[in-house]
């Protein structure tokens, strides 16, 4: 039996469980929070008196926070992309999109847009965001798609997906975090809902992990791997300006994402960290030699960079300016 067919069948044997995959971490779309639930009624009389306060709100913003905030919105305004990677893994047939894994991705594609939804009209509404050099670089992200070396393998798209809604869950709680020191109730509420939708969707694709170690082990072993020597690269890796280069933008991103702390190296090796111990790697058992010298790699990972965190200094301000916002 080749790989391919094998994963295919693990594949075919988790589509079965579906429905309860989706009842257990999604949420009823009549039930769940909407955009226009956090934002003020444009119906309502009081709506410009509720911008003006809105926009008072978010006059101290600092740049390095609008620039971290803006480049969050753009990866999540770039969901098109995720979408029609994940219908093209091995295993998910796109045809019918109410049974198996279509109907996973199209659900989850469908609680994940309305992030993108509800930071994009609020920051329109504090009058803090150039909002056409922002949707400029949306559709420079979207047009030049990802490379996250996965392939069409759902073993490694699936340690990528429970590996960067982490990534995604800390960096809204942070900046949920940080809106309410810098006196923004209202921001913080909403960077913390889209957090906690994160952080249900990393415990989703987490569970698939590692259900698939459960059934085939070795192979597993093998891609989470592969991937962790790869690294994970984030999907804003691609992000730039008007005029520049595709990726010219994101390094200035992570440099003020690791000035604030809203992610850092750290935080990307406790990601590891943790899911090492949510599969409960150490004790996988029944996997070949080459799966045992991979599981010898990604223990000693974390400790490894560690040291390298420890060596590294935050970056101080570059005399580089973001389009996006205006002072």
């Amino acid at each position: 039996m080749n790989l391919t067919h094998t994963r295919l069948e693990v594949m075919h044997f988790l589509a079965q469980k579906m429905d309860s995959i989706v009842d257990t971490f999604l949420k009823k779309i009549d039930e769940n929070w909407q955009p226009s639930d956090l934002l003020p009624d444009s119906s309502s009389e009081s709506f410009l008196t509720d911008v003006k306060e809105l926009q008072l709100e978010c006059r101290e913003l600092p740049y390095d926070y609008l620039a971290v905030l803006v480049g969050d919105i753009i990866t999540e305004e770039a969901l098109p992309t995720y979408e029609t990677w994940l219908m093209d893994i091995e295993g998910i047939d796109g045809k019918d999109n109410r049974e198996g894994w279509s109907k996973w991705i199209r659900m989850w594609t469908a609680e994940e847009n309305r992030h993108g939804d509800l930071l994009n009209k609020y920051v329109y509404l504090s009058g803090r965001v150039n909002m056409r050099q922002m949707e400029i670089s949306t559709q420079y992200l979207i047009a030049d798609g990802m490379q996250i070396g996965a392939a069409r393998d759902p073993y490694r798209n699936f340690v990528y997906t429970s590996f960067q809604e982490m990534a995604t869950n800390i960096s809204h709680r942070r900046t949920a975090t940080l809106a309410k020191q810098y006196g923004n109730v209202q921001l913080s509420k909403i960077c913390g809902v889209i957090a906690a939708d994160e952080a249900r969707h990393a415990k989703a694709y987490k569970s698939f992990i590692s259900k698939i170690f459960e059934i085939d082990p070795s192979e597993m072993m093998l891609a989470f791997e592969d991937m962790m020597r790869k690294k994970i690269v984030m999907p804003a890796h691609f992000l730039r300006q008007q005029g520049e280069k595709i990726s010219a933008t994101f390094t200035h991103f992570s440099d003020a994402a690791q000035r604030l702390g809203v992610y850092t190296t750290t935080d990307y090796t406790d990601i590891l960290d943790n899911l090492i111990k949510e599969w409960d790697i150490a004790n996988i058992r029944g996997i070949n030699d080459a799966a045992e010298r991979a599981r010898d790699y990604l223990m000693s990972l974390p400790e490894r960079f560690r040291r390298v965190a420890e060596r590294s200094s935050i970056k101080s301000p570059l005399e580089y300016e973001f389009n996006w916002i205006t002072r």
